[in-house]
Order: C-alpha cells, then sequence, then structure tokens
C-alpha cells in the first residue's frame, strides 16, 4: 500500500486519503469557447513519470495538499501546500 505523509498528521496509508486529481490547472475565463472549456473539463495528461495531483486526508484532518508523485513507481518525491508552487523535479 501506498503511505502518503499529510503535512499536518505525519504518515499514513492511502486508504485514508482522496485523490483529487491533477493540480496547477489553470481555469479559462468566461470569455473562452467551447473548444477552451471542453479542453479544460475533459482532457488531462496521464503521464509516464512525475504528476502533480492533491490529495485530502479524507479519513483524518481533511486538509488538501499537493503531492509529486512518479506513475511507474508510485514513488512520492514531494509533498507541499496548495499554495506553493510545483516543485523543481517535476
Amino acid at each position: 500500500m501506498m503511505q502518503l505523509k499529510c503535512p499536518w498528521c505525519g504518515s499514513r496509508d492511502e486508504s485514508e486519503f482522496v485523490c483529487g486529481g491533477t493540480t496547477h490547472l489553470i481555469r479559462p475565463d468566461l470569455t473562452a469557447n467551447d473548444a477552451t472549456w471542453g479542453e479544460y473539463l475533459f482532457f488531462r495528461d496521464n503521464p509516464k513519470g512525475v504528476h502533480l495531483e492533491r490529495w485530502r486526508h479524507a479519513y483524518g484532518c481533511g486538509q488538501w495538499f499537493n503531492v509529486a508523485r512518479h506513475t511507474l513507481t508510485h514513488e512520492v518525491l514531494s509533498v507541499y501546500a496548495m499554495t506553493d508552487p510545483p516543485p523543481a523535479h517535476s
């Protein structure tokens, strides 16, 4: 089982968390056309390597945070706050 390190509660099993998907997405403004909105809503990268994700400690403190995770090995490279910029290894 994958372990995640909650910034508030420490290391816990993956089963305590809920993945919120890709992080650092920029939402189009309200004047964007349908194609731009379609791209934003329905298409995501599925990288082979480092992926930046948001996670919530659902069965713990309830806080959201970001994770840089390698998709092949599931190695968690870093955990950082929602307001922090992406780490350099991404």
